[in-house]
């Protein structure tokens, strides 16, 4: 599937420190199956005829290493720019946004860190940005879910069957996420993930049922799981 006269732009955040892995090398530079997890991901967006460009965003003082064992050994053209993080994932997405082409439509934000996404969803998340304005890809709860307070007394039991976990990619007009990050800023408020930023703004932002292999490399138990997840798509083929 390619959408004709329609520019989208990718911005893969990964300027984190990765603080669960407790491992001096960040999580974006471990090795799954002997290559980098941050190349695994780029890889799958590379792939996708639907994107036009991609920009990466990494801490300053990671940049050679990006380059020198990323980019270079596995040729990632599509990576047209290199941008310096930020303190925070937000203002890591914020630079980013700033660095896409003038043509730039449609925005997908993806973690750096989830590098099992396939390209159906990236392109369902891209559809449905045209569609709706904005979509987030995520799979429905399979625990049930408590409400506890600051001393861990259960508060309430939110209804299993209306939530769900949201995963990236999170893909929007490129109009309409600058404008939130642009009012998150002028009235001083956080968000854990971009669509809660469109959100505020009042805009409705689409659920798109997504795979749970999709995970975040977060903790070292991930590591495990991820090499698990590969194993299935070698075999697959």
């Amino acid at each position: 599937m390619k959408l004709k006269d329609t520019y989208v732009s990718v911005i893969i955040p990964a300027a984190g420190m990765g603080r669960r892995m407790n491992s001096s090398i960040n999580k974006q530079f471990m090795p799954l199956k002997q290559k980098p997890v941050l190349a695994h991901t780029i890889e799958k967006f590379i792939k996708c005829d639907n994107i036009n460009e991609i920009i990466v965003v990494i801490r300053e003082d990671e940049r050679d290493l990006f380059i020198e064992q990323v980019i270079k050994p596995y040729n990632l053209k599509k990576v047209t720019k290199i941008v310096a993080g930020g303190e925070e994932r937000k203002d890591s997405v914020y630079n980013g946004l700033l660095e896409v082409s003038f043509k730039c439509e449609i925005v997908v934000v993806h973690d750096g860190a989830r590098p099992f996404i396939n390209e159906q969803y990236i392109n369902n998340s891209i559809l449905g940005a045209v569609k709706h304005g904005a979509c987030v890809v995520g799979v429905p709860v399979k625990d049930t879910i408590k409400v506890v307070n600051c001393c861990s007394d259960i508060v309430n039991t939110p209804n299993r069957e209306t939530l769900w976990a949201v995963q990236t990619p999170q893909t929007f007009s490129y109009k309409l996420l600058l404008n939130a990050y642009q009012q998150s800023i002028n009235l001083g408020y956080s968000a854990t993930d971009d669509s809660m930023l469109v959100e505020k703004l009042g805009h409705s932002v689409k659920m798109i049922k997504g795979s749970y292999d999709n995970i975040k490399i977060t903790t070292p138990e991930d590591i495990i799981l991820g090499e698990r997840i590969l194993e299935k798509y070698y075999n697959s083929y």
